[in-house]
């Protein structure tokens, strides 16, 4: 192992300490949209709504360390279910990494400031709404895509 090499170059996503694994996260905030399935297709469409524990201002959970319990549906991005988890932006460190591809220039890990990357136009600032906000019949027509 290059021991001048950052950690996200040389070790697999499994080796990574618990520090390192939430360091990848660049703190866009897209994990945390709504998503629709398509019951039909399996298709997965993304929303402009978030969860109701995304600070959209901060694109960081609410309650990070409650989160299952207080949202039932929220998933816990690990080391086995990064291969299964489609919907994960192309920009994601996680699948970045996992496909063997190099972090972006904004990733804060890159760029030493965690504000770069919403400086990129890659978080989710001020671009979605809470679904406290958001009626449930309301989801479909707020389907949209994201860069």
């Amino acid at each position: 192992m290059n021991s001048s090499a950052p950690f996200w170059e040389v070790k697999k996503l499994k080796d990574m300490s618990r520090r390192e694994w939430e360091s990848l996260c660049d703190g866009c905030g897209r994990c945390c949209l709504v998503k629709l399935e398509d019951e039909d297709t399996g298709d997965i469409y993304t929303t402009d709504v978030s969860c109701k524990l995304l600070n959209c201002q901060t694109c960081r959970c609410k309650s990070y360390a409650n989160r299952h319990d207080v949202v039932d549906d929220c998933i816990k991005l690990d080391p086995a279910n990064v291969t299964e988890l489609g919907w994960l932006p192309d920009t994601c460190a996680y699948r970045l990494i996992w496909e063997e591809k190099p972090l972006y220039a904004w990733h804060p890990l890159i760029s030493g400031t965690p504000d770069s990357v919403h400086t990129a136009g890659i978080s989710v600032r001020g671009k979605v709404t809470s679904e406290d906000q958001v009626a449930l019949e309301d989801l479909p027509s707020r389907i949209c895509d994201w860069p």
